[in-house]
């Protein structure tokens, strides 16, 4: 793992000038790409919040029985 580190650090270390852009389209679609993950993931949220809140609702009351 240390051996890992080192070599990491050295190649991090040893870089040379790189001429390189990112694209304004490559950014729009970073943007794109994370607005979708968002979206997605409240879709799915939305989607299995029955199943989410019975499950917690299962929880509490096998706690408050004991």
């Amino acid at each position: 793992m240390m051996c890992t580190l080192i070599v990491l650090c050295l190649m991090v270390l040893s870089t040379s000038k790189s001429y390189a852009y990112i694209d304004p389209g490559t950014g729009s679609y970073l943007l794109q790409m994370i607005a979708a993950g968002v979206l997605a993931g409240s879709f799915f949220v939305k989607t299995f919040w029955r199943r989410i809140k019975q499950g917690y609702q299962r929880l509490l009351s096998k706690r408050q029985t004991k």
